[in-house]
């Protein structure tokens, strides 16, 4: 039988210690005490990163265009 080997690239560790994290927190800081609390909250969560990346490239991007731009959400959330 052959041995498989698997080599993790830096960028899948550092996702997964990202969803290591997020475990952590929601498991034990925030009280999720069903699979469908943490399921959740774990998508807002992701949803909520996603539109900040989001936000940050179209703002980025107006920025060198020389334009203004407005923010979906407010930015002090």
């Amino acid at each position: 039988m052959k041995e498989v080997i698997t080599r993790v690239s830096p960028k899948n560790r550092m996702f997964e210690q990202a969803f290591k994290n997020i475990d952590d927190v929601l498991w034990k800081e925030a009280g999720c005490t069903t699979e469908l609390d943490y399921t959740e909250q774990t998508s807002w969560l992701l949803f909520l990163k996603y539109l900040d990346d989001l936000e940050q490239d179209k703002a980025t991007e107006a920025a060198l265009d020389g334009k203004k731009y407005t923010h979906i959400l407010e930015k002090h959330l």
